[in-house]
């Protein structure tokens, strides 16, 4: 006789996530070997800016935007890159890059002493501009997968993009309720941004 859970699917295979819904981005690369995936990092980005409920974001992830469509689409033509998960304004959950795998998110960063934040980070982008205001579907996607991926993952810290790449970058901004997420979760104070 099977045991009860072993006919359930794990949260988990091969890095992807099973409530996301999957997207393959190209835009990814293997990790350094002995890298150890302690980070979550937490973006804004809405294509064109402020403009919500498009499939922007997913076609820039996957390098099929077409850069005469918008006038701010030429100012990042050419841009290859990647998250890890983006999730809407109404908490609509994808995934672009097997969480085992390198997303191409952070750029330039450092943070906790270490540099090339992509290299041992998950990036998640929240549909929204920097500095706005975040829903409560995407605080409750974000925290399910924060959860998730804590239990299988040694993640020990989360930041924004801004605290990776401070004066580079300021997403998500003073807008993101860092101090929910953090009630949320339940996390030690220690694995957040000072704010």
């Amino acid at each position: 006789m099977t045991p009860p859970d072993s006919a359930q699917p794990g949260l988990w295979d091969a890095g992807r996530y099973r409530f996301a819904r999957w997207m393959a981005s190209p835009n990814f690369g293997p990790r350094p070997a002995g890298a150890v995936i302690d980070l979550v990092v937490v973006h804004s980005i809405s294509l064109p800016p402020g403009q919500w409920g498009g499939d922007g974001v997913q076609r820039l992830f996957t390098n099929t935007l077409d850069w005469n469509e918008h006038p701010y689409f030429k100012t990042i033509e050419g841009m290859e890159v990647s998250s890890h998960f983006y999730i809407r304004r109404g908490g609509e959950l994808w995934q672009f890059v097997s969480c085992d795998d390198r997303a191409w998110h952070a750029g330039a960063s450092s943070y906790r002493g270490r540099d090339n934040c992509n290299d041992d980070s998950i990036g998640i982008e929240l549909e929204g501009l920097e500095g706005g205001s975040f829903e409560p579907a995407q605080y409750e996607a974000l925290t399910d997968l924060c959860a998730a991926l804590a239990q299988h993952y040694p993640i020990a810290h989360i930041a924004g993009h801004e605290h990776i790449a401070p004066g580079r970058k300021q997403d998500p901004g003073a807008g993101f309720d860092w101090m929910r997420v953090r009630a949320n979760l339940g996390w030690p104070a220690a694995w957040f941004p000072r704010t």
